[in-house]
């Protein structure tokens, strides 16, 4: 029998997810449908919803219920523990400033959507230094709550456990890597010669289709999914009702397949947290590098792989038809793990795209710090990628305003993604060791083996395991950066 105040904070615990999936909701169609006339409503909507939640978090009964309870086993020992540390972060800040940093984020977000179609980062300056005012103010806020330095501060509210001291040097140590072993894949590239491109056309209609056609197949089941279209694709919603967004390219088909297996890697881990411990913290993801990683390990580590894409392939050719050279696997390959110094993360290699996260870790750091003004953003930006890929960004849209993030408050997200990369290598070795006939039913475009590997040892712990421990007990080994450099060297610096 669980404790009564255990029990008492279980009820408000579900009452405070079913807010924050009511937020998600608002936030997907902000993206999505909402008219752009209805920004300044949502922002509201969207604030208030995170001034009710956090007046509940910080309710004084719940302190008196924090300090009472008693856990009965692993589970609701970690689901109290998770509750300590949210009622700890969330007494750190007063309601007025949970509020006007709601309010602060969606403004900014809406004003970047134009400033960065336009490429003009001086329309957006001002709303993006009132978002980082206030995040520097949250930052300060939290450290004096948990001891932690502002930047970790925020980092703990993305990924748990982790911090720019550990972080540093693993991103130190693949920019030294990368600096030598890019020229070498751009060499090796070279003499393997251009891929050819495909030939289209490439009706928007015939990519929707196919691309809910592979999420389904995936996996990802369509009473429980929806897939729309956003400026910048993400995975939204709730575990019960995932909402997975991409975009369309009439010329490059590329652009949305990718992307939507991406966001049903996501889609997939949402789905399979423990449903016994819904809108509970026990029951949520372990955090963002986690959840990257599940998206990493579907798109970039199955799905780019040789074997699912002698499976891909053919159906691109049966669905598009023309020459059938273009979507012979070795050349999918070619194509969509081509080596580019490019300016845009989203658009990045598996191997370039580190450098990208790596400049925006440093750069997010030294705004919080103090040591980088938004003034000077796009010239920091600019110095900084020049020195990681030796190349310019021509203008502010393939800049500084290329992401979201940092225009809807979400400083300390970015070591996440890369993070996530290194996580997913590990664990497809792990599972390819646990599951000898994997690379065969990927061949097949069959990913219910890895899927389910995923359910047992990454979905089904929910948060009741940290980024470190999850990957111990899912690898026997904490996070270990040289399973990823190992992944990359065999697919991109093998000159066979």
């Amino acid at each position: 029998m669980s404790h009564p105040a255990y029990l008492r904070l279980t009820q408000r615990a579900a009452r405070l997810g079913a807010l924050g999936e009511a937020a998600a909701i608002l936030h997907w169609d902000a993206s999505t449908m909402m008219p752009r006339g209805g920004g300044a409503a949502r922002g509201e909507q969207l604030a208030t919803l995170a001034g009710l939640a956090h007046d509940m978090m910080t309710a004084p009964e719940v302190a008196e219920d924090l300090r009472a309870a008693e856990a009965t086993g692993e589970w609701e020992a970690a689901n109290l523990a998770l509750m300590r540390r949210a009622h700890a972060r969330a007494t750190a800040l007063p309601t007025s400033l949970v509020e006007a940093t709601a309010r602060a984020n969606s403004a900014c977000e809406k004003i970047w959507r134009e400033a960065k179609a336009k490429s003009d980062f001086a329309m957006v300056r001002p709303a993006l230094e009132e978002v980082l005012r206030l995040q520097r103010e949250t930052a300060q806020a939290l450290s004096a709550a948990t001891g932690l330095a502002p930047y970790d501060a925020l980092m703990e509210g993305y990924q748990r456990g982790v911090t720019a001291a550990e972080v540093e040097p693993v991103f130190n140590a693949y920019e030294a890597w990368l600096r030598e072993a890019l020229p070498r894949a751009e060499e090796i590239q070279a003499r393997r010669g251009a891929p050819l491109p495909l030939p289209g056309p490439f009706p928007v209609e015939k990519q929707r289709e196919l691309c809910r056609r592979l999420s389904l197949r995936l996996g990802l089941e369509a009473d429980h999914s929806r897939l729309d279209e956003s400026v910048h694709p993400f995975c939204g919603g709730t575990p019960s009702d995932v909402r997975i967004t991409t975009f369309y390219s009439e010329t490059d088909p590329a652009k949305a397949l990718l992307g939507v297996l991406h966001e049903t890697g996501h889609a997939l881990y949402e789905r399979g947290l423990p449903g016994d411990y819904a809108r509970q913290p026990v029951g949520e993801s372990a955090g963002m590098a986690a959840h990257e990683s599940q998206s990493l390990i579907i798109e970039m580590q199955a799905c780019r792989s040789d074997a699912f894409l002698r499976f891909l392939g053919p159906e691109l050719h049966r669905l598009y038809g023309g020459d059938a050279a273009p979507y012979a696997p070795a050349n999918l390959a070619k194509l969509w793990r081509r080596v580019s110094r490019g300016f845009i993360r989203v658009d990045a290699d598996e191997l370039t795209y580190p450098a990208h996260v790596i400049l925006r870790f440093r750069l997010e750091r030294a705004m919080i710090e103090g040591r980088l003004a938004i003034a000077d953003l796009p010239g920091a930006w600019a110095e900084g990628l020049r020195g990681l890929l030796g190349i310019t960004p021509p203008d502010d849209a393939r800049g500084c305003l290329q992401d979201i993030h940092w225009h809807d408050g979400g400083f300390g997200y970015f070591p996440s993604y890369t993070l996530g990369a290194m996580a997913a290598a590990q664990l497809m070795k792990a599972a390819r060791a646990a599951t000898p006939g994997l690379d065969a039913a990927l061949a097949e475009g069959d990913l219910a083996p890895l899927v389910g590997w995923l359910r047992v040892n990454v979905h089904a712990h929910g948060a009741s395991l940290g980024f470190q421990d999850l990957l111990r007990a899912a690898t026997g080994k904490p996070l270990d950066p040289m399973d990823f450099q190992a992944h990359l060297a065999s697919r991109y610096l093998d000159a066979a």
